[in-house]
């Protein structure tokens, strides 16, 4: 146990986490670096140059004579995918955070540390990219000391590219980072922290020993699910996982039971032996809070065991995800998914389209309101369909965050205009080191869930760096903005708004369908409608034959005679015929503030 040390990568997006765990990995010989960024595995990764999943390797370091087992656990960077983040920092005992020297410090970067720090983390400061034209290693030196109170020359220089500093991070983890605490005499107690699955051999689950020890062959239980099961293979993690007859207190490695059913693994649990059970469980980690939440329906009615399925796996490597049945007039049978932002939407999109080939249709993303009726009895309301009658609702609560974005001094003006107009409220404003200013806002969730972020870099030219977290629910004027076609509501195009927004929101909209809507051989009316009351229309005019064509001369009413006849027919036609609204439809509603 004194000598291990199990540590992790903490950093704001693209500050080179991936590249420098490359350079730790070359270092101490552990595998030949073929290509960059060796830890992200996944195609996605790899093709938009983020870490979304968070990868756990073993290293061996020799220092002063004496050999180090050193567990890395590289995190991602982005606001999305945060929880990947709190559950490596509780499987380490130190922390590296990482800082890029051309950009210096910015809010992922104070929210991971943070995150660190409640986990009394022994951190190790790092200023990377030194060796690039525009570096100011000592500008972003001293913003470090200012935020973690460190001394300047604990602070470690380096370069993911060069390798510089790569010697000097390895010895600092040896030194300061503590190696792990725990009694190898007590009962075993393993704290899962990430899961996989495997078609072969079923689901793989990653832990970390905090008590005890774990021999292969073993029968285990897993204390919350109360499930048992034989320990058929136990090891650690490096490029493949590599097989141990016995892990022992502080070790991080993996265990192979032939657990088939995806349920039956939750990460935050605790495995324990059946022969000699520990009395509790580890405390895991908090329960995932989801912000962003929409509808995922197959295209296909038929494929929806293939989607319940394909999430549950899903879930199992992406346990930020949760997911409920939901039925829609419109798209039939599918899912109501919670995601933690726009990003990790996309990115569940994408994994079910790449890895379990499914085709899906997602409806706007929105958020969970509180709705009180008379009584005052409060219920959660997911989707605009689930809303109550207006003569029931006495108020509703919409969740709000507090916002903190860092910038320099010449964006202020832009972004305050953005904020504001999204109905945020200035809380405070710091400058921080030289002209870079970090303004905190309370704003409202269901704001900013569309396209806030893809505003806030346009606007600053990508030199704003955000974050936010969950402040509760404040009551608002929300109204729900139902989109009628031919006078029949399609349920997945309805939202709530504020009802300062739902006039120009509804008439916009309409405007956006008229464009998408393929004309059809009858008129198309499409409506904005809040209760009852119409607030916006637009006509999808019908497809004509000439019907005129071989009238050549002769009275006028042979003519009005045929024209007659082809209303009567497009007036049938509009009775039975039905509109099919594309999925271009769906995602044009969520590009509208963007026009």
């Amino acid at each position: 146990m004194k000598h291990i040390r199990n540590f992790c990568i903490i950093a704001h997006i693209d500050h080179g986490k991936s590249t420098l765990a490359d350079r730790l990995l070359e270092a101490t010989n552990t595998i030949k670096v073929t290509e960059g960024q060796m830890l992200d595995d996944m195609d996605l990764e790899k093709e938009r140059g983020i870490t979304i999943k968070s990868h756990a390797i073993q290293m061996e370091y020799k220092y002063e004579g004496e050999t180090y087992i050193l567990n890395l656990i590289d995190t991602p960077g982005h606001v999305d995918f945060s929880y990947e983040v709190s559950r490596s920092i509780a499987a380490c005992e130190g922390a590296l955070l990482v800082v890029d020297a051309t950009q210096g410090v910015q809010a992922q970067t104070i929210s991971n540390l943070y995150m660190a720090i409640d986990h009394d983390l022994e951190i190790i400061p790092v200023v990377n990219k030194c060796d690039m034209p525009n570096a100011m290693p000592e500008e972003v030196t001293d913003e470090i000391v200012d935020l973690i109170g460190c001394k300047p020359e604990e602070v470690i220089l380096a370069s993911g590219k060069t390798g510089q500093g790569v010697d000097e991070i390895l010895k600092a983890v040896v030194e300061r980072i503590p190696h792990p605490q725990g009694d190898e005499t007590a009962p075993l107690q393993a704290l899962i922290f990430d899961s996989v699955f495997n078609s072969f051999r079923g689901i793989i689950a990653y832990f970390k020993i905090v008590n005890g020890v774990m021999r292969e062959g073993e029968k285990v239980r897993f204390i919350n699910t109360k499930k048992e099961y034989q320990a058929e293979e136990i090891g650690v993690l490096k490029m493949d996982m590599i097989p141990r007859k016995e892990l022992r207190t502080g070790d991080v490695g993996y265990i192979v039971s032939g657990i088939k059913n995806a349920v039956e693994v939750k990460v935050g649990d605790t495995i324990t032996t059946c022969a000699n059970p520990a009395k509790e469980a580890i405390a895991g980690f908090q329960e995932v809070k989801p912000m962003v939440f929409a509808g995922v329906y197959p295209i296909e009615p038929e494929d929806y065991e293939n989607l319940r399925a394909s999430l549950e796996k899903l879930r199992l490597n992406d346990a930020s995800l949760t997911f409920q049945h939901e039925s829609s007039a419109a798209l039939g049978f599918g899912f109501r998914c919670g995601f933690l932002g726009l990003l990790h939407m996309e990115i569940v999109q994408e994994r079910l389209d790449r890895e379990f080939n499914m085709d899906v249709i997602t409806t706007v993303p929105n958020v969970s309101y509180m709705v009180y009726d008379k009584h005052g009895e409060g219920m959660e309301v997911h989707n605009p369909s689930g809303m109550p009658d207006p003569t029931l609702i006495e108020h509703v609560e919409e969740p709000y965050i507090n916002a903190t974005i860092i910038t320099t001094a010449s964006y202020i003006g832009p972004i305050m205009t953005l904020c504001l107009g999204k109905r945020g409220e200035l809380v405070r404003q710091d400058f921080i080191a030289g002209n870079r200013v970090e303004i905190q806002f309370l704003m409202p969730l269901g704001e900013i869930v569309i396209d806030f972020y893809d505003k806030l870099k346009s606007i600053s030219r990508g030199y704003a760096s955000f974050d936010y977290h969950p402040a509760g629910f404040r009551p608002s004027k929300l109204v729900k903005l139902d989109i009628l076609l031919n006078g029949e509501s399609v349920d997945a195009l309805s939202t709530l708004t504020h009802v300062d927004n739902s006039v120009t929101l509804g008439r916009r909209m309409c405007e956006r369908l008229k464009e998408l809507l393929p004309r059809q051989q009858f008129d198309i009316a499409i409506q904005a409608a809040i209760g009852g009351k119409i607030i916006a229309r637009e006509t999808v005019k019908q497809v004509r034959k000439d019907v005129l064509a071989k009238c050549y001369g002769g009275d006028v009413s042979r003519k009005r005679k045929l024209l007659e006849k082809q209303k009567r027919g497009k007036k049938r036609m509009k009775q039975i015929g039905n509109v099919q609204v594309p999925q271009k439809a769906f995602l044009a509603v969520l590009k509208l503030d963007g026009d």
